[in-house]
């Protein structure tokens, strides 16, 4: 059985590499520096990841291949990795190298091999309790701290972009800058993207978002984390955004029986519809939940239902996958990179 130590996240990490000025090699290909293999380590709606080796330092990485085929992909993909050189951060994913060859960006990131937090604690050897899921609760809120004190907002916080960064420890990662945006305080900004079970309601109405937009995915995770249910989700998208809109959500499950007021509490003031009542992610980290109130005791029936819960998103991812593959056509022919 895996206990989660307490204590091992707040100590100082030593990073994957040193830090490293980015610049986008146009007339160079990843593969004048890495050996690019055949395994791929994962496939998403924007591109696909192989893992690789930098032949200069023998150190392994992952290589994201993005095609670029409009100027407003291209665009995107840079904004992506200028977002990620500021974010420098032992609690989020980091970057290594770029290249663009006009046609594919490929961005060179650290390797994380832990896989998804959820898949983690539905493990059978993982022992899940609410002072688990406060360890890592508060990096999540403090790997966001950091994103939004460089006036940063993530905009897709989701359990499927929180990965482990090993497949023992318990150390995250916040991965998928894809969506991420900058805050400047003269310019109103709105967005109209991003995964609705988690996307706040100023999102879903097309109004002006901040800071507290990340924090209401944060108390969305911690929902499901500590109950295996998802407090917004409908049938269909429209049903979802709906209910998001309502803001209407309750502890009434019998999983919640075993949950303590703190943590309810903790929800409660980031599932705040008006959204400069929400805990911004520094008051996040000082609530008396994370610091030193949560219980230590098993959460069986939570574990039983936040298994259901992963199965059925593996499912929906599985068909998003046959999808994307279909429309990319074929497989990225890596000889030509």
């Amino acid at each position: 059985m895996i206990h989660v130590d307490e204590s091992d996240p707040t100590e100082e990490l030593e990073p994957s590499f040193p830090h490293r000025p980015i610049e986008i090699h146009n007339e160079k290909k990843p593969s004048d520096f890495y050996d690019i293999s055949t395994e791929e380590l994962g496939r998403g709606k924007y591109g696909t990841v192989y893992l690789c080796r930098e032949r200069s330092s023998n150190l392994e990485l992952a290589a994201k291949f993005v095609p670029c085929p409009k100027r407003e992909d291209r665009r995107n993909m840079e904004r992506e990795i200028d977002i990620m050189r500021t974010l420098q951060h032992p609690r989020l994913i980091q970057i290594y190298d770029a290249f663009d060859d006009g046609h594919t960006i490929t961005i060179i990131l650290e390797l994380i091999l832990g896989g998804e937090l959820f898949e983690r604690v539905i493990g059978d050897d993982f022992e899940l309790t609410e002072r688990a899921c406060t360890v890592f609760m508060r990096q999540i809120c403090d790997g966001v701290d950091f994103i939004h004190s460089n006036n940063i907002v993530h905009l897709d916080l989701k359990p499927e972009n929180i990965l482990c960064l090993t497949k023992t420890g318990n150390r995250i990662k916040i991965i998928d800058f894809g969506l991420a945006r900058h805050l400047t305080p003269d310019k109103k900004l709105q967005v109209l993207f991003g995964t609705p079970e988690f996307a706040a309601p100023e999102v879903v109405n097309f109004d002006q978002i901040g800071f507290f937009t990340d924090m209401w995915s944060v108390g969305v995770i911690c929902y499901v984390l500590l109950s295996g249910l998802s407090p917004f989700m409908g049938d269909n998208d429209v049903e979802t955004m709906t209910n998001v809109t309502l803001g209407k959500y309750d502890f009434n499950d019998a999983t919640f029986d075993a949950v303590s007021a703190d943590a309810k509490d903790f929800i409660t003031k980031l599932l705040v519809s008006a959204s400069g009542n929400r805990l911004t992610a520094q008051e996040a980290l000082q609530h008396p939940w994370l610091r030193h109130s949560a219980h230590n005791i098993e959460l069986p029936a939570t574990k039983t239902k936040l298994k259901r819960y992963v199965i059925k998103k593996r499912w929906i991812k599985a068909v998003y996958t046959i999808i994307a593959l279909q429309r990319m056509g074929a497989k990225i022919d890596l000889d030509l990179l």
